[in-house]
């Protein structure tokens, strides 16, 4: 019997084999995890019990900004990876820093007023189709 059957205690640790796009992984969850961690606590300022979604509109706001990031991250994190894989650890990382910093001024902007999110919109979008670009150009040529 295996006191260790998943490798957690005997694991090499330091054996990441895309260090860089691992690092910017978790840079970008902690945003998400931030971001919905901004939602719990706007339920608490504005009073809004779950399940229930309506609210004020810097509510609405705040909620959107996670959804969306929600939204982003189910596209981007693959993208990230397969480019880490198809191209380098350090193009995908290099993008999936700037992505993290397009979501950030993002959020920034659509707290203050909804029409201020367009800049990190569009920097996370073109971010995204870099990597898409790279991935698919990398794989590409595997073949």
């Amino acid at each position: 019997m295996l006191l260790d059957p998943w490798n957690v205690f005997s694991a090499s640790f330091g054996s990441v084999p895309k260090p860089y796009t691992a690092f910017v992984t978790l840079v970008d969850l902690a945003i998400y995890f931030a971001l919905m961690a901004k939602v719990i606590h706007a339920r608490k300022i504005y009073q809004i019990p779950s399940p229930v979604t309506d609210g004020p509109e810097a509510f609405l706001r705040i909620t959107r900004v996670s959804a969306s990031s929600a939204e982003q991250l189910v596209l981007h994190l693959p993208l990230l990876w397969i480019a880490s894989f198809a191209m380098s650890d350090l193009f995908a990382a290099s993008l999936g820093a700037v992505w993290a910093l397009s979501r950030v001024l993002y959020a920034r902007g659509y707290y203050k007023k909804a029409k201020r999110r367009a800049k990190g919109l569009v920097i996370g979008l073109v971010v995204n189709g870099i990597l898409f670009a790279g991935a698919m150009a990398g794989v590409m040529a595997s073949f």
